[in-house]
């Protein structure tokens, strides 16, 4: 049974890339989800689990580092490990990012083995420990 995948994103190019990556990866996904950014993700994180969330930073109404934020603040939404996906090069902001929860970064422009290793690394810590799903 393959994983179901957030990917938040405000350009729907980048994120049909993403997903397009993901597939050639062989990662085993099951179903996407899309959002435009942080307000959209959160009001389908309401009806839907999902596995793992694939973040960018910088976007309008709601940026990946308040996404983050909201999500850790909630119980069940603070154990769905967060890859950041994003142009972002500051330490800074790549720091507060680690620091507020999230388990990954992938610096764009990317490659599918990229996408793949942060995935496996990500996804086999939160199974070995015990997650649910």
């Amino acid at each position: 049974m393959g994983f179901s995948v957030l990917i938040v994103d405000d350009s729907l190019s980048m994120r049909k890339l993403i997903k397009k990556v993901i597939e050639l990866s062989g990662f085993d996904v099951e179903e996407f989800l899309e959002a435009a950014n942080g307000r959209e993700a959160l009001q389908l994180l309401e009806d839907h689990w999902v596995d793992l969330v694939l973040c960018d930073i910088h976007m309008p109404e709601m940026d990946g580092l308040e996404l983050l934020r909201r999500m850790r603040q909630e119980e069940v939404l603070g154990r769905i490990p967060v890859i950041m996906i994003s142009t972002e090069g500051r330490e800074e902001v790549l720091k507060e990012a680690q620091e507020l929860g999230a388990k990954g970064y992938v610096k764009k422009p990317f490659s599918p083995e990229k996408i793949r290793e942060t995935m496996d690394r990500v996804m086999g810590e939160e199974y070995a420990r015990g997650a649910d799903r």
